[in-house]
């Protein structure tokens, strides 16, 4: 997936200047895609180049201006054609496993280190996107009122329904981490009395 198919997905709720875009991006797609300010704003004039969004000049306060950008049909065709295209998947990366395959090259408290940090560090996750299922459920969240107030009320389950779904998959993937890492101390603690004498 590239960055633009991520800041068209937040464009398609509301018209937004580059600074909300990258605020909007942190609180939404920032969840599965991060991207840190210094590529979004560039990509935008990309896309705004390729007549994917047009960039409008608005007052803000009494002498200045402010872009916003406004998704245009090219870009909501584009971002239709991404959608029913199929992914390709990249070569599995994993540096967490690839340290546990190696596990006994560390001591024991490198080991239940490594293992907590990770149990710690999904745990995290899960939490942060529990709070996001329950803001997008309860139509609180800010992108899924824009959309909310942007489509018509026929489409409003079927938007909270895929994007709460969307979420529950991260909770799904991060809750199979930390279980693993918390099998991966009760197998330390065994091999530990094992050796025991």
């Amino acid at each position: 997936m590239s960055l633009r198919y991520a800041i068209l997905a937040i464009l398609t709720a509301a018209p937004l200047t580059g600074y909300e875009t990258a605020k909007r991006f942190e609180g939404s797609v920032g969840h599965v895609w991060h991207a840190p300010d210094s590529q979004i704003y560039p990509e935008l004039r990309r896309m705004e180049a390729e007549a994917l969004i047009e960039g409008r000049e608005e007052r803000w306060g009494s002498n200045r201006l402010k872009t916003r950008y406004y998704i245009t049909a090219e870009g909501e065709a584009d971002f239709r054609t991404w959608m029913a295209t199929p992914l390709k998947y990249a070569p599995w990366r994993d540096v967490a496993h690839m340290q546990a395959a190696y596990f006994e090259w560390a001591d024991p408290e490198s080991v239940r280190m490594h293992l907590e940090q990770h149990a710690q560090h999904y745990q995290e996750q899960i939490d942060q996107w529990t709070s996001q299922v329950r803001d997008i459920e309860s139509h609180e969240h800010p992108m899924i009122a824009a959309r909310l107030q942007r489509y018509p009320a026929e489409q409003h389950e079927r938007i909270v329904a895929f994007k709460s779904f969307a979420y529950d998959g991260l909770i799904r993937l991060a809750q199979a981490e930390v279980d693993w890492a918390n099998r991966g101390l009760t197998l330390l603690e065994e091999l530990e009395a094992d050796q025991t004498p």
